[in-house]
């Protein structure tokens, strides 16, 4: 299967999307882990990259379409995808359908997960994270350490990142709806969103995802 995994901030896309491409058999791809993987090895596209992100600069739509295509040329891609991430707007959907159409193939399905706003800034402005060790991951509400403000696993002080304060956390959602969400739009056209209510326990969200594919137990 062919899938694109949209939805805002704070909806759980990584994790659904790790969990969906090994239910499904096909590989998770990133766009954050694209941009690691090249910029790492030295590709030219990553290089590319690297100089516009050290300038300061958007990285253009060019240079992520290409490290997308680059992706989706490996083997372990032939029989399907995951994508998450891209297309972060209509241009790369366009480019998207472009590139399928080039190799006679298609996408199957868009998975829309979906959260309401007040959710999504309580998930993300909650966040706490270790200042040892990043992986440690808290939240003042729904995973509170035992001791405030400080990290279980190695007792690192718990902070709130830039990135995580309501009024960025806001600021993200409206790049998402202006940027983003017109690409909601146009695979609707197509007949290809399924909308995947996106509250609850994770397994649960993975299952009716897995359900709205036709794959469930």
């Amino acid at each position: 299967m062919r899938i694109v995994l949209v939805g805002p901030p704070g909806a759980g896309k990584g994790t659904q999307a790790a969990y969906l491409a090994k239910n499904l058999a096909i590989p998770h791809i990133s766009t954050g882990d694209l941009f690691r993987a090249n910029i790492s090895q030295g590709t030219p596209l990553g290089v590319e990259a690297k100089s516009y992100m050290d300038a300061g600069n958007l990285v253009p739509d060019s240079v992520t379409i290409g490290m997308a295509e680059d992706r989706m040329e490996q083997a372990d891609a032939a029989e399907g995808f995951l994508l998450d991430g891209f297309p972060r707007n209509l241009g790369q959907a366009e480019a998207l359908d472009a590139y399928l159409r080039d190799k006679g193939l298609k996408l199957d399905a868009v998975l829309d997960l979906e959260v309401p706003e007040d959710e999504v800034v309580k998930r993300i402005a909650g966040r706490r994270i270790c200042r040892k060790d990043s992986s440690h991951v808290f939240h003042v509400e729904y995973n509170q350490p035992k001791a405030e403000g400080v990290c279980d696993a190695c007792g690192g002080e718990l902070y709130q990142r830039e990135d995580d304060r309501e009024d960025t956390v806001r600021k993200r959602l409206e790049v998402y709806h202006s940027e983003t969400e017109p690409i909601i739009d146009y695979y609707k056209a197509q007949d290809l969103v399924v909308t995947i209510p996106a509250l609850g326990k994770v397994a649960e969200v993975t299952q009716r995802a897995m359900n709205a594919l036709g794959r469930g137990e």
